[in-house]
């Protein structure tokens, strides 16, 4: 057994006991193998219309587009340095993808997936948040800032300083309110998007703030740490935390799933933690192994399905891995 699969099974074993004697909360419902990705897997966006995924294969310097109906590979987009965010506009009919190579977002239309136009940014272009409402998309880059872009005509409308590289973030349309991940700076942003005001939480002891989901009522943020690993539910109205678990490590996605009062943590240690809400507070419900490295997700509650990004590794193909909710 290779030293890193022999940590692996050890991390997974690490697992609290009450949880590993419960069925597993999520099951595997099938892997779409992408056989031309290699290396590194960033995040993932869905267009419902017309049940495609699309995967941004940072490694290989292009987007996959996945057909959900047949569970195949259809296309690939290419052109990037390094794709990281994706978003897909419902009210536009566009992709739009975020490159950190070169700064750059770029729009893709409807059905043919056409280019549409780009913005340059300056550097590091990352994650991507739709605002629907609004008909503006938001997107993290450089040293720390949001683009707040027109989505229809695609023009930069106004760009948020925020001091430090801007990781994942989370809208909540009826306040008008952004709540952003800066770990450069051990520190949550609160942004008023009418205002532009900044509301700064520093978050002590605890680093390596990247994933974030926002509750559906807009009160909690869920945020996951990497060091130490851990999950933090934080009040939006305080930024204080109502509650700290521990949680597998290396995370780089949350998610909330409010019909079943769940949230998915995935991790670069090769798995998927799934914690339940036990009435006002949650319990960790069980840990689902998944693939070395395999950090990335997006929980789809339309389709009620876990799609986890696992890069190429150990002799198996990249693909992603979809998981069915149990209850």
């Amino acid at each position: 057994m290779h030293a890193r699969t022999a940590l692996l099974a050890l991390a997974l074993l690490a697992a609290p006991a009450a949880a590993a004697d419960r069925p597993a909360p999520l099951v595997m419902d099938k892997a779409i193998v992408l056989p031309d990705v290699a290396g590194r897997i960033d995040h993932l966006a869905v267009d419902l219309k017309r049940r495609r995924l699309f995967v941004a294969a940072l490694g290989s310097g292009a987007v996959e587009v996945i057909d959900l109906a047949t569970g195949k590979p259809v296309r690939r987009l290419t052109g990037f340095k390094e794709p990281q965010g994706l978003g897909w506009l419902d009210r536009t009919d566009q992709l739009v993808v975020a490159s950190g190579g070169d700064g750059k977002a770029r729009f893709y239309a409807g059905e043919d997936l056409r280019p549409a136009g780009e913005i340059a940014l300056g550097d590091d272009a990352d994650n991507v948040r739709a605002d629907e409402a609004a008909g503006q998309v938001l997107v993290g880059y450089g040293s720390g800032a949001l683009a707040v872009i027109d989505a229809a005509r695609r023009t930069l409308v106004k760009t948020i300083p925020l001091g430090a590289h801007p990781e994942s973030f989370r809208l909540d349309p009826r306040a008008r309110r952004v709540f952003v991940n800066l770990p450069g700076a051990r520190q949550i942003a609160a942004v008023d998007l009418s205002s532009g005001a900044v509301t700064r939480w520093r978050q002590g002891l605890s680093l390596a703030n990247f994933p974030m989901a926002l509750d559906p009522d807009g009160k909690t943020i869920a945020v996951v740490f990497r060091a130490p690993a851990q999950l933090q539910l934080i009040d939006t109205a305080s930024g204080k935390a109502r509650q700290t678990l521990a949680t597998c490590g290396d995370s780089d996605d949350v998610f909330l799933d409010a019909a079943r009062h769940a949230i998915y943590v995935s991790c670069g240690q090769g798995a998927v933690d799934v914690f339940h809400d036990t009435g006002g507070a949650y319990a960790l419900q069980g840990r689902v192994p998944t693939r070395a490295g395999a950090r990335t997700s997006l929980f789809v509650p339309e389709l009620d399905r876990l799609f986890v990004a696992a890069r190429a590794a150990d002799g198996q193909p990249a693909a992603i891995l979809v998981y069915k909710p149990a209850g």
